[in-house]
C-alpha cells in the first residue's frame, strides 16, 4: 500500500497540474504532492529498515537497501526543489520569460519526472526500468526547452539525439540480458526481474553479459553524463530552468549510475572477473579528468557547475567500479553527499542569475553584501563541493581515494590530479562572484533560502556524523553490492 501511494501520488499530481496549469494554488498543489510522496518514501524506508528487502506486486516491484535510499534521496531532493521552484518561477512568470502555457506544462512534467525516477528505482523488472528512463529523458527534454529560445531548444534536441542514441544503445543490453537468462530462466517476464536473475547471475552465459554491459554502459553512462558521452549535459544544465538543472543533476545522473550498478552485479556474477569494474573505473576516470579541465574555461555559472556534476559522478562511478567495501560505501556516501550539495548550488546560482540577469561569471560581482544569504550559500555550497573539511563530500572521497591507494595505487595519481584541477577551478570562479562591490545592475532578491540552508546543513552532519541507521543503511546496501 505504502508503495502504491508513493508512486500513484506523483502520477495524480502530474495530471491535476496538467489541468490546473498556471493557476493561484498550483505551485501548492506541486509542493504538496511532494510533500506527500517524501512522507510515504520514509514510510516505506522505515518498512525495509525493519522487515529487509520487500518484493510486492506480483514481483514487479522489489525495494532494498540500495534501491529505497535512493527512493528517500529522490523524493526528499524532489520535495526541496518544489519549494524552491515555487518563488524562482514565480519571478521568471513574472519577468516574462515563462507564460501560462509554460508555467503549466512545467508544473505537470515536474511531477511526472518525479514519477518516472521513483518507477525506475522500484521496479523489479528491467526492461520497465529501460522506459522509466525513457520516461524520464522526454519529460526532462521538455522542460529544458521551456524558455523556448533557440539555445534553449538547441539544447534540448542535443539532449534528446544523445540520450536518444545512449537509451536505444541501453535497450540493446537488455536485449542481450534478456537473451542469456531465457535460457536459464525461460521466456517471459521471470527472466526480467533483477531478484531472478541475481540468483542465476553465476549461470549466466559470461560472454553474453560482458557484451551487455559494453551496450548498457555506453547506454546509461550517457545518462550518467560520463565522457565522452557527456556533451549534452552542459547544454541542458545551462538552458533549462533551475530548479529543472538541480533535479537533473542531483538525481536523474543517480538513477542511470543506479541501473549500471546493478548490471554490473550480474556481469561479475557471470564471468567471475573484474571485467565490468575495470570498464566503469575508466569510465570514471577520463570524466573526472575532462570535467576538471573543462571547469577552467567555463564562464557559464549554470555551466561550471554542470561539469563539476560530470566530475562527481565520474567519481562515483569510479568507486563502484573500483568495488571493495570502503570504496563501495564511499560510492554510496558520494551519491547522497552530491546529490544534496549540488541542488542548493544551483538554487543559489539560479537566484544569483535573476539578481544580475545573467549567467555569465564575469557579470555576477557582490553577492555577498547584495544578498548575504545567496552569497554565503554559493561559497559554502563550493567549499563543499569541492571536498573541503567538515562536509561530508570531504569523508566519500576520502574513503574512495584511500581505496583507490590500496587496491589501485597506479591510479592514485590520475584522481589526485582531477581533484586538484577541479578544486582550484572551482575557487577561481567562485570567489569573485561573492566578494566585491555590489554592481549598479544588482536587483534585490526575495530568495528561498531553507531548501539551501537545509540541504548545506544534512551535507555537514553527514561529514561530521554518521547516524547509525545510515551506516547501517549502507552496510546493507554494500553487501548487496559486493
Amino acid at each position: 500500500m505504502t508503495l502504491l501511494i508513493l508512486l500513484s501520488v506523483s502520477f495524480f499530481a502530474a495530471v491535476i497540474l496538467a489541468f490546473i496549469g498556471d493557476r493561484k494554488f498550483a505551485p501548492e498543489i506541486n509542493i504538496l504532492g511532494s510533500i506527500v510522496t517524501f512522507l510515504a518514501g520514509i514510510f516505506l524506508a522505515v518498512q525495509v529498515y525493519m522487515y529487509g528487502p520487500i518484493i510486492t506486486g506480483g514481483k514487479f516491484f522489489f525495494v532494498d537497501a540500495f534501491n529505497i535510499y535512493l527512493v528517500v534521496l529522490t523524493s526528499f531532493v524532489s520535495m526541496t526543489t518544489a519549494m524552491f521552484s515555487r518563488r524562482y518561477m514565480r519571478h521568471e512568470r513574472e519577468h516574462g520569460r515563462v507564460g501560462h502555457r509554460g508555467m503549466r506544462f512545467y508544473h505537470a512534467m515536474f511531477q511526472l519526472f518525479i514519477f518516472a525516477m521513483l518507477l525506475a528505482l522500484l521496479t523489479n523488472n528491467v526492461g520497465v526500468l529501460w522506459i522509466a528512463m525513457e520516461l524520464a529523458t522526454l519529460s526532462t527534454v521538455l522542460l529544458v526547452s521551456l524558455y523556448q529560445t533557440p539555445t534553449a531548444i538547441e539544447a534540448a534536441w542535443k539532449y534528446f539525439i544523445l540520450c536518444g542514441v545512449g537509451i536505444a544503445l541501453a535497450l540493446f543490453g537488455t536485449v542481450l540480458l534478456y537473451f542469456a537468462a531465457e535460457r536459464i530462466l525461460g521466456e517471459g517476464g521471470e527472466a526480467l526481474l533483477w531478484t531472478n536473475l541475481n540468483q542465476v547471475s553465476d549461470k549466466l552465459e559470461p560472454t553474453v553479459l560482458s557484451l551487455a554491459f559494453v551496450f548498457l554502459m555506453v547506454g546509461y553512462g550517457t545518462k550518467v553524463g560520463l565522457a565522452p558521452l557527456h556533451n549534452w549535459l552542459p547544454d541542458a544544465h545551462s538552458e533549462g530552468p533551475t530548479p529543472i538543472s538541480a533535479v537533473l543533476s542531483g538525481l536523474l545522473l543517480n538513477i542511470a549510475l543506479y541501473a549500471l550498478v546493478r548490471c554490473k552485479v550480474l556481469v561479475d556474477g557471470a564471468t567471475g572477473t573484474h571485467r565490468a569494474g575495470y570498464i566503469m573505473m575508466g569510465f570514471g576516470i577520463i570524466s573526472i579528468l575532462i570535467a576538471a579541465f573543462s571547469l577552467l574555461r567555463q564562464k557559464d555559472i549554470k555551466r561550471m557547475f554542470a561539469y563539476s556534476s560530470i566530475e562527481h559522478m565520474g567519481i562515483a562511478t569510479f568507486a563502484f567500479g573500483l568495488g571493495g567495501p570502503i570504496a563501495t560505501f564511499g560510492g554510496l556516501m558520494h551519491m547522497l553527499a552530491h546529490s544534496l550539495t549540488k541542488s542548493s548550488i544551483f538554487f543559489t546560482a539560479g537566484h544569483a542569475s535573476q539578481m544580475h540577469s545573467t549567467q555569465e561569471m564575469d557579470r555576477i560581482k557582490g553577492l555577498r553584501r547584495g544578498n548575504p544569504l545567496v552569497g554565503w550559500g554559493l561559497i559554502l555550497g563550493a567549499i563543499a563541493i569541492v571536498g573541503m573539511p567538515p562536509f561530508g563530500i570531504f569523508m566519500s572521497e576520502f574513503l574512495i581515494l584511500t581505496a583507490t591507494m590500496k587496491d589501485a595505487p597506479l591510479m592514485t595519481p590520475l584522481l589526485l590530479i582531477g581533484l586538484g584541477v577541479a578544486f582550484a577551478a572551482i575557487f577561481r570562479k567562485v570567489q569573485p562572484m561573492v566578494a566585491g562591490i555590489v554592481p549598479s545592475y544588482q536587483k534585490s532578491l526575495k530568495a528561498s533560502h531553507i531548501p539551501v540552508i537545509l540541504h548545506l546543513v544534512l551535507v555537514l552532519i553527514i561529514g561530521l556524523y554518521m547516524p547509525d541507521f545510515l551506516s547501517q543503511w549502507f552496510h546493507k546496501a554494500v553487501e548487496i553490492l559486493k
